[in-house]
């Protein structure tokens, strides 16, 4: 990661592949938000989805001989445990709060990221201080105004911002493990421990993941074609040459699809409390993020 120049725009190629990123996942809030699938099954099926879509590839590549790889290939089990805490707060997250106020509170993780550096020894500039003071501001009129309407919707902002944090740590481990692996054999690992992972929470609380009507499993398509393969794997495909500082930045934009999508397809339409929060915390992560003056350090 020290690799990385954190403020460097990406080539033509990589931010192609990041804008389609953000369109796939701009479409897991308003699907999840439909489903009536138990979350810890709805994580199992997308993952498992993912990782046998990309296993062929990892399985041609044969990324398992080295102590390096294997020990790459331990990461991205590390970075599967992760994502699937992550999908459970988020998942949980989009049914107790809007799908609005829940993306862009998930979308905090570049401040989660950011974090991590400067307790690992990088420094940060008092304007990226100041960004994220906008960028908090912004999350506590967004929180607060749920907390007026519900309890539920709070307790659903405070998962989404849980899940920020998991979704940083997992995508600063997946940047670690793509040094010495493929992406085809990262996310094949790290979709199937992340599938495995909800199958135990799925067994363990007696949840079903069986016989669900077939709307829910066109959805659960729809998740694993658009957010799982369109979106994080164009992230992680990304994340082989662009800062995971960057990657998370751009995230962001993952708001205001899941907020036009949710607006056409669920007729959600956010309070008005609740715009300017969301445009708040894109202005303050983005100043906060692309200010970040990260210095080396030791992985």
């Amino acid at each position: 990661m020290s690799k990385h120049d954190h403020t460097a725009i990406p080539a033509a190629k990589d931010l192609g592949l990041l804008t389609l990123g953000v369109i796939g996942v701009g479409t897991s809030g308003p699907i999840i938000a439909t489903s009536t699938m138990p979350v810890p099954s709805l994580i199992f099926w997308r993952n498992l989805g993912g990782a046998l879509l990309m296993a062929p590839f990892a399985i041609r590549n044969k990324e398992w001989k080295t102590g390096s790889q294997r020990r790459a290939i331990l990461l991205s089990s590390g970075a599967g445990f992760l994502l699937a805490m992550h999908f459970i707060c988020f998942f949980l997250a989009m049914r107790f709060t809007s799908v609005a106020a829940g993306t862009a509170l998930a979308a905090l993780q570049p401040i989660f990221t950011a974090f991590y550096f400067k307790m690992r020894g990088g420094e940060i500039s008092r304007r990226a201080w100041g960004g994220m003071f906008i960028a908090f501001l912004s999350v506590l009129l967004i929180t607060g105004i749920d907390f007026q309407i519900s309890l539920r919707n709070f307790a659903g902002d405070l998962l989404a911002l849980l899940g920020a944090a998991l979704a940083a740590g997992y995508m600063l481990i997946g940047s670690k493990a793509q040094q010495n692996l493929s992406t085809s054999t990262y996310t094949s690992v790290c979709y199937l421990t992340c599938s495995i992972t909800a199958l135990i929470v799925t067994i363990a609380t007696g949840t079903q993941y069986l016989h669900f009507v077939a709307r829910e499993w066109w959805l659960v398509i729809s998740l694993i074609l658009g957010a799982q393969i369109l979106g994080h794997t164009m992230f992680n495909i990304a994340l082989r040459r662009v800062s995971p500082v960057f990657v998370a930045l751009i995230v962001f934009f993952e708001v205001p699809v899941s907020a036009v999508i949710a607006f056409f397809w669920l007729d959600q339409i956010p309070p008005a409390g609740i715009i300017p929060g969301i445009v708040g915390l894109l202005i303050g992560c983005g100043i906060f993020v692309s200010r970040a003056k990260v210095v080396p350090i030791n992985d």
